[in-house]
This record gives structure tokens, sequence and C-alpha cells, in this order.
């Protein structure tokens, strides 16, 4: 029986598919001796009705959480083939998903004529390779790969009948965050590739644990940040929690072996699960944990924060400038103050409910930036 049709699919085809287009013209490092083929509007629409679909059923109760990538067989390491090809459909994935739902595997999608099927799974995958996972009811993310990293860059969210593109001129704009531009698929000018990927790691975590929090980066060898919370701290660390600092030092190389990412995956747990403690987490910008829930205060001579800019990197938002309180309540209030009064800091702020905003101080505009980025950590 055919699935009724999901009118969204159709549309963030064709803008995913102009998405890949503009970049296979582009030249990307990322797009030089890869097995990617880039799908067409049809093989997308396909994907995301089956994904769609999909999302909605349950297996023994549980959500089916996939990842759809469209690979040939022939094209990756060691994949695991099915000796039959399954339908691309909506039953055989749900069946499927309990088999999948761990981080990195992939169930491979490929096309014989008009006819779409699931030969198996996969680990690994080519440089710009279409990836589309399912991450809730409804809620479908559309990435591709990178050339070299197990991360992605994250095409378009849809939910429902909303249809979200990120937009990748946000990178370009002045004094955008280097955790950002990473994000969106960008090298960053300002900090080490492997620091900003530990913010990011940070932030995942951070928004994973669902209890909301906040971690502000200050910059090592000053105190001055202390003048912009409330003393005594209840949960200060001395000396400093250092295990994150010391792993980055000890990274050695680019090819890092397993046990060092092993080891730095629970570092990072371990930190983002201080940010889930009522009160900040305060980490310096080498990664040394200096306190945690730590109460933000108006540093003494300055004035309260009446209004920063606001962003979100989506296609046809726009800059906005609003109140401290209209993106938030008191977590979001308190970290725009933090960098108000410190300019130098990077405030980074999870709410329960999946936001995600960067607060950075911005000079070119003279006050506090708001980077909404849970579009691109999903």
């Amino acid at each position: 029986m055919t699935s009724p049709a999901y009118p969204a699919a159709r549309l963030a085809a064709a803008r995913i598919h102009s998405h890949l287009e503009r970049h296979r013209s582009t030249p990307l490092p990322l797009l030089r001796g890869t097995h990617t083929v880039i799908p067409d509007i049809v093989a997308i629409e396909a994907i995301i009705e089956a994904a769609f679909w999909a999302s909605l059923r349950r297996e023994e109760g549980y959500i089916p959480r996939i990842s759809l990538a469209f690979v040939a067989p022939e094209a990756v390491q060691g994949p695991l083939q099915f000796e039959r090809p399954l339908a691309l459909a909506a039953q055989p994935l749900t069946r499927l998903a309990p088999a999948v739902e761990r981080p990195t595997i992939h169930l491979g999608v490929w096309r014989d004529g008009e006819r779409f099927f699931v030969w198996g799974t996969t680990r690994n995958l080519p440089a710009f390779c279409l990836v589309l996972e399912v991450i809730a009811p409804g809620l479908l993310v559309i990435k591709h790969s990178r050339e070299g990293s197990e991360k992605f860059v994250n095409i378009a969210v849809l939910q429902g009948d909303e249809i979200k593109m990120i937009d990748e001129q946000s990178a370009r704009l002045p004094d955008c965050p280097d955790l950002l531009t990473s994000l969106l698929g960008f090298e960053t000018q300002h900090s080490s590739s492997e620091s900003v990927n530990l913010l990011i790691r940070l932030a995942i975590s951070m928004r994973a644990h669902g209890r909301g929090g906040s971690l502000l980066v200050v910059p090592a060898n000053t105190d001055l940040w202390r003048e912009s919370v409330v003393h005594p701290i209840q949960y200060a660390l001395v000396p400093p929690f250092s295990e994150l600092a010391e792993l980055m030092n000890d990274r050695g190389s680019e090819n890092a072996d397993r046990r060092w990412v092993d080891a730095l995956l629970h570092a990072v747990e371990g930190v983002a699960g201080l940010t889930a403690v009522d009160g900040a987490t305060v980490i310096t910008d080498n990664y040394e944990v200096l306190a945690f829930g730590a109460k933000i205060m108006r540093r003494r001579g300055s004035s309260q924060i009446t209004n920063m800019v606001m962003t979100e990197p989506i296609e046809g938002a726009s800059a906005m400038v609003v109140e401290p309180g209209q993106l938030g309540g008191t977590r979001h209030l308190s970290a725009a103050q933090f960098v108000y009064d410190q300019h130098d800091a990077v405030a980074l702020v999870a709410s329960q409910d999946g936001q995600f905003t960067v607060f950075a101080w911005s000079s070119c505009e003279d006050m506090v930036h708001a980077h909404r980025i849970e579009t691109l950590l999903l």
C-alpha cells in the first residue's frame, strides 16, 4: 500500500537539490576524489517521503530513529549488505530501526531506474553524501557528510509542513563566532579546528541532557569574569578541573587513536553534565573548568542590558534587535548580561525545549549578538 503524499517533501526536495547543485559547481575540497552522486529531485523526495511516514510509526512502542544515506554499496568501505534489498518504504524502515539507531550507522539507499531500495548499512560515507536523519515524529534533518570527518553540515530541517533551509551566508556575518562558522561547514580563521570541534561537542551534549544549562567560556589567565558572578561561588573548583585541557594538549595528531577519542567524549559528557546544575558552568578558552553553579550578576558600575541583536541561520530570517527577555527566561537574560559586561567571553545557553543560543559581543554592532543555532545541532 502506498503511503499518502507528504506535500513538504517535493518543495523541500527542489530546494535541497538546488543547494547540492550549487556546491557541485563550487571548487570545494569536499568534492575532490569522492564517489558521491548527487541525487536528483525525485530521489530526494522519495527519501524524505519514506522517512517522514516512518517517523510517525512505532516499533514495539519506540520511535524509529534512523539515518538514511544516498550512496551505492561499492562507494563505501566494508558495507553490510542484505541478500535481498528492501523497498524504501515506511514499514521496512520502522522494522529496521532498532538495529540501526546507534550513532554513525546509516541505512544505504540506492536506485534501480525509478525503484529505490535499501541495500544494507554502512559506518563510513564519501564526502558530500546526502544524509537524512529522523530525530522525532515528523522532525527530519537533511545534511551532507564532510571529507575526513564524522561530522555533518546541516542543509535543511523539516518539521511537519515547515521547511527551514540553513543559510550559509550567516558565516559571513561580521563577528560570526568560530563555532557557528564551523557548524555551517566553513573553516575558522581565529581558532584551531580542534578547539571549535570541542565546543560543538559540548554544545550538543548540553542540549542532549534536556535540563537546560549555561556554559561561560572566559579568557584564561584573568579573573575579570569573577566581577560578574555572586560570591562565594557554590561549586568553585580549586585547582581547576583540567581533564579536557590535558586531553586537548595530548591529542598529538589529527588522526587521534580511538582511546583518545573515547576519553575526550567521556570528559565532554562530564563537563556538559555540570551545566545541568542550577547556575552557570565557567570554563576557560583553554578548557579548564573553574566553577559550576555560578550565579551571574551585573558587574559593579555596569548598566542593565536592554537590547541585543538576534539572528538565526535560516534562509529568509532577518536580524532583529530584541529585548533579552524575548529570547527566554532568567538563564538567557543572565548570559546576555554576562557577555555585555565581559566582552571577551562567550556564553552558550541550552533551553529545556531544545533551543540553543550562543551569546557573543559584536564590535560591529556594538552590542551583544545572540545566535540561535539549534537547527545546526540536530
